[in-house]
């Protein structure tokens, strides 16, 4: 049963304050929330604090499509707690400072430039916005060439390119010259945080939940195990992932599939280790675009977590393990394969009566641009700040759902953006992809209005979003879209400026790869600091 529950009265209606929250499910999801609460909610009100208990079974596994993240995770990990060096070497994490797109524009072999990057750091801001004045060719060097806009624009791509580290040994944890985010084994970051989580005061509850039981007017009373126990809560948090135990089955909130949009819909995965375990390890992720789809490939310490994400409806399993195999070469040969069904979308409402939806139970957009835990730390968030001490769950829920709901329209136009705009016509797959009937009115909108100008902060609503302005830019050009400048001109006199600023860029860019030390030298360093404690380390 719930603790006791103080009350009070509200327009006559008896309305309990919420002292106990249940969360069904571990993993990331299960435990970042639970560690985010205990931190922010539970620890904050001393002597009369909300009790944090989670429940998770010994037999269901880890999902675990990808291993990277967004730098958002960084405030996260902080939030919670839990320091940079104790994560990097706890969960085999390197740095990430962006993705590299290979093939996406067009196939291999063709004419034209073959990749692309996202880097993580904005377009440097010392003078002018430097977009307007890159689409009139002011940023092309002496010798006629024209870099590409993230290498106009930011140091990023030359310094990983050159496999330094986004940060150098002294700086804190957290900060660094560059923007940045991790890769990490999703196996260990749960049991990191599940760690942490329990440090916090979490209840941990081994035990398998079979039934979900609801009261007359249609909330939650108790959840059931198999073990013979009933769990009841004032608020509970669905983290069953796919299941949806409690906010699918028991409370039958609608999954709105979008597959005629994202098609992608099955993964299979390798983990290969390095030839050479002092191997450089890339600080991005390389997403290289096949015939139905695209595989990612991640650098961890030890290791390089491989997957092909591709479309059921466009190649069949045996032929996607191929591709995989293909792209790994002769280290497959003896490794076994997992495949994964993704079940692709969302839904619309994430929080009904008094239970909150958080991680794959609400939805799952596919791993390109790492939305999945920044999905869950949006919504770990939100609860948290959001929190409905009072029992009053309808208000909070309606602000909730439509926050929740509006991030993924918004994601889904963002990923959406990186195939629609593809020149390759090779395969089906490619060809769906720029058919306009599977591209969203809203991002067909922004995209007709780009044609005349370029992307502005004004296209976009920051608390809704999870991708900056600068993201959408980055993808938009590294995929070759034409933005005409020739009616508005006019409207950006600063030409010299801008050109200055180009030509500093690349000059401090190799002032950069002198400061920066290299990636898998960084994370040694970070993981013998964690080792012996927070006192000075040499750098040798």
């Amino acid at each position: 049963m719930s603790c006791l529950i103080c009350c009070f009265l509200c327009g006559g209606i008896v309305v309990q304050s919420v002292r106990n929250v249940l969360i069904v499910g571990g993993g990331t999801a299960g435990w970042l929330t639970a560690a985010f609460l205990a931190r922010h909610v539970s620890q904050s009100h001393v002597g009369r604090g909300v009790q944090i208990r989670l429940v998770e079974s010994k037999d269901i596994g880890i999902i675990g499509v990808g291993e990277g993240s967004f730098p958002s995770i960084r405030g996260t990990l902080a939030a919670i707690g839990i320091d940079e060096a104790r994560f990097v070497r706890e969960c085999h994490a390197t740095f990430k400072q962006g993705i590299r797109f290979n093939d996406w524009v067009r196939p291999t072999g063709s004419a034209g430039v073959n990749h692309y990057f996202h880097p993580f750091s904005h377009p440097s801001q010392r003078g002018p916005e430097l977009l307007p004045y890159w689409l009139q060719g002011l940023a092309a060097t002496s010798d006629g060439n024209s870099p590409s806009f993230a290498d106009a624009v930011t140091m990023q791509k030359r310094i990983a390119d050159a496999a330094r580290g986004p940060k150098r040994y002294e700086d804190k944890d957290f900060l660094g010259p560059m923007n940045y985010a991790y890769h990490f084994d999703a196996g260990r970051l749960a049991a990191l945080l599940a760690e942490q989580g329990k440090s916090l005061g979490v209840e941990q509850i081994l035990a398998t939940v079979e039934h979900v039981q609801l009261g007359d007017d249609g909330a939650i009373v108790a959840v059931h195990t198999r073990e013979g126990q009933a769990l009841s809560a004032d608020l509970y948090v669905d983290c069953t992932g796919f299941r949806a135990a409690l906010i699918g089955d028991a409370l039958a909130s609608p999954f709105k599939a979008i597959n005629d949009v994202l098609f992608v819909d099955r993964a299979v995965v390798m983990q290969v280790p390095y030839d050479d375990a002092d191997a450089d390890i890339p600080s991005y992720t390389i997403s290289t675009a096949h015939e139905a789809g695209w595989t990612w490939d991640i650098g961890l310490q030890q290791r390089r977590g491989i997957g092909y994400v591709y479309s059921s409806l466009h190649t069949d399993a045996d032929s996607a393990e191929q591709v995989l195999r293909n792209y790994i070469g002769p280290a497959s040969r003896d490794m076994s394969a997992r495949l994964l069904k993704l079940n692709v979308g969302y839904r619309e409402t994430q929080w009904v009566k008094n239970c909150v939806a958080i991680g794959l139970s609400g939805g799952f957009l596919e791993p390109l641009e790492s939305s999945g835990i920044g999905l869950i730390e949006t919504a770990a968030y939100m609860l948290t700040y959001m929190f409905p001490f009072n029992g009053e769950y309808a208000p909070v829920a309606r602000e909730f759902n439509r926050h929740m709901k509006a991030r993924y329209e918004r994601i889904v136009d963002f990923v959406k953006m990186h195939y629609c705009l593809t020149q390759r016509t090779d395969t089906a797959f490619w060809r769906d992809n720029t058919d306009p009937a599977s591209i969203p009115d809203s991002l067909k909108e922004k995209l007709m209005m780009w044609q005349c100008r370029p992307p502005h902060r004004m296209d976009f609503i920051t608390d809704l979003e999870m991708y900056p302005p600068s993201s959408w830019q980055f993808v938009l050009y590294g995929m070759e879209f034409k933005t005409d400048m020739a009616a508005n001109q006019f409207n950006y006199p600063q030409r010299e400026e801008a050109r200055r600023e180009f030509q500093m860029i690349a000059q401090m860019s190799q002032r950069a790869l002198a400061d920066l030390p290299d990636h898998r030298r960084l994370v040694e360093y970070l993981c013998r600091k964690a080792a012996r404690g927070s006192q000075s380390l040499p750098v040798s």
